[in-house]
C-alpha cells in the first residue's frame, strides 16, 4: 500500500532549509525510496511550511528513516525550525491520479544501477518478480535476483554512467532514450580487458505497478559496442 509522510514546520530561515534538502538528496542520490516530494509554502504565514513524501509502502519509509543520512538532515532541520515539527503518517487508500512520477521512477533507475560503489537494495525501485525482455539474450530476466546477477556483469565490466537524452510517459508506461558511455575495466562475455572507453545508445520501456517498475524492453546498440572493442566476432558466439 502506498504510503504518504506529512512534515509540517516553522522556519524563517527558508533559503537554509532549501539548502538542505538540496544537499539531502545528492547524498541519498540512488538510496532513497521515495517516489514524490512535493513542498509547499503556506499562503497565508511564510513560516508554515509543509513537505509530503510518497513511498511505495510503509515499510520502504521506515528503511528510509533508519538510513543514517536521514537522522542528519533530521538534526540540522530541528535547527533551522521555530519548535518541534510534526509527523503525520497516511495510508493511502485512495488515489485518482493518472500515474505521474512514471519519468521520475525510471530516472532514478539509471542513476541507481550506474551509482559507484556496491549496488544499492533494489526493492524500492523494482518489484519481485521484475521481467526484463532483451532481445540479445535467449531468455527474459526474471526476478529481483536474477535482474541483480545480469546488472552486476555490467558494473563488474564497465564504469559507466547514463545521459537521459529523451522521455515519454503515458500512463504506466515510460519509454526513455538514453545514451551510455563506459570505460571496461575487465573481460566482458568473453571480450578481453580492453581499459578503452566506449558509448552506446538504446532506448527503454518500461511498465510501473504500485510505483515500482516491473517490467521492461529493452533495445541497445550492441554490435556498436562491440566493434569498439574490436570484438564483432563474439556475435558469433
Amino acid at each position: 500500500m502506498t504510503f504518504v509522510q506529512l512534515i509540517e514546520c516553522r522556519t524563517n530561515r527558508p533559503a537554509e532549509m532549501d539548502r538542505l534538502l538540496d544537499r539531502w538528496v545528492t547524498q541519498t542520490k540512488g538510496k532513497r525510496a521515495a517516489t514524490h516530494t512535493v513542498v509547499g509554502k503556506d499562503r497565508s504565514d511564510a513560516s508554515h511550511v509543509v513537505e509530503i513524501v510518497e513511498f511505495p509502502s510503509y515499510e520502504e519509509a521506515m528503511r528510509n528513516s533508519n538510513r543514517p543520512e536521514t537522522d542528519q538532515v533530521l538534526n540540522e532541520m530541528l535547527a533551522l525550525c521555530e519548535g518541534m515539527p510534526t509527523f503525520t503518517d497516511l495510508d493511502v487508500v485512495r488515489d485518482e491520479r493518472v500515474p505521474a512520477g512514471t519519468a521520475e521512477t525510471a530516472r532514478r533507475f539509471f542513476e541507481t544501477i550506474a551509482a559507484p560503489g556496491p549496488l544499492v537494495p533494489l526493492d524500492g525501485l523494482i518489484t519481485e518478480d521484475y521481467h526484463d525482455h532483451d532481445p540479445v539474450e535467449s531468455r527474459d530476466t526474471i526476478g529481483m535476483d536474477a535482474m541483480r546477477r545480469k546488472l552486476e556483469i555490467w558494473r563488474q565490466a564497465f564504469d559507466f554512467s547514463f545521459v537521459i537524452e529523451d522521455q515519454i510517459a503515458q500512463g504506466d508506461r515510460v519509454c526513455t532514450r538514453w545514451l551510455w558511455t563506459g570505460v571496461q575495466k575487465a573481460p566482458f562475455m568473453g571480450v578481453p580487458n580492453t581499459g578503452r572507453q566506449v558509448t552506446m545508445t538504446g532506448t527503454t520501456i518500461h511498465r510501473l505497478a504500485g510505483g515500482k517498475l516491473a517490467e521492461s524492453w529493452l533495445q541497445y546498440d550492441r554490435v556498436g559496442l562491440l566493434a569498439q572493442l574490436d570484438a564483432l566476432d563474439a556475435l558469433a558466439n
